[in-house]
């Protein structure tokens, strides 16, 4: 009985992984500049068909926002409103999703995350 316990105990404890997603503090942009965030994934793989990565957005008394999801084939999905404006990029090798923002407006102002 002891050893069927142990054995199942080592198997769970090799289920256990973790995922991070870590991005800038704060970025300060004046109306009508570009933005640009990267952000640094561990623990999935960029490339894996399983997921995908996107940013969203969440203005000050707002609701959350999408922006857009980056697929792990590379092809994009955007929030029609912002599609003209928010772009985004990954370097598979050094495991970064950077989104771009052009002509920013004080309404864009927000907490930006990238989210798995």
């Amino acid at each position: 009985m002891f050893s069927v316990a142990l054995i199942l105990l080592l198997t769970a404890g090799s289920c256990v992984y973790s995922i991070d997603l870590i991005q800038p503090d704060s970025l300060v942009v004046q109306p009508g500049q570009s933005l640009t965030i990267t952000c640094q994934v561990s623990g999935y793989s960029l490339t894996d068909s399983s997921y995908g990565t996107g940013w969203i957005r969440q203005g000050e008394g707002k609701a959350l926002e999408w922006i857009l999801m980056m697929w792990s084939g590379g092809s994009l999905d955007h929030n029609n409103a912002l599609k003209n404006r928010f772009s985004c990029s990954r370097d598979t090798s050094a495991r970064t999703v950077t989104l771009t923002g052009q002509n920013l407006q004080p309404e864009d102002t927000a907490v930006y995350y990238c989210a798995r």
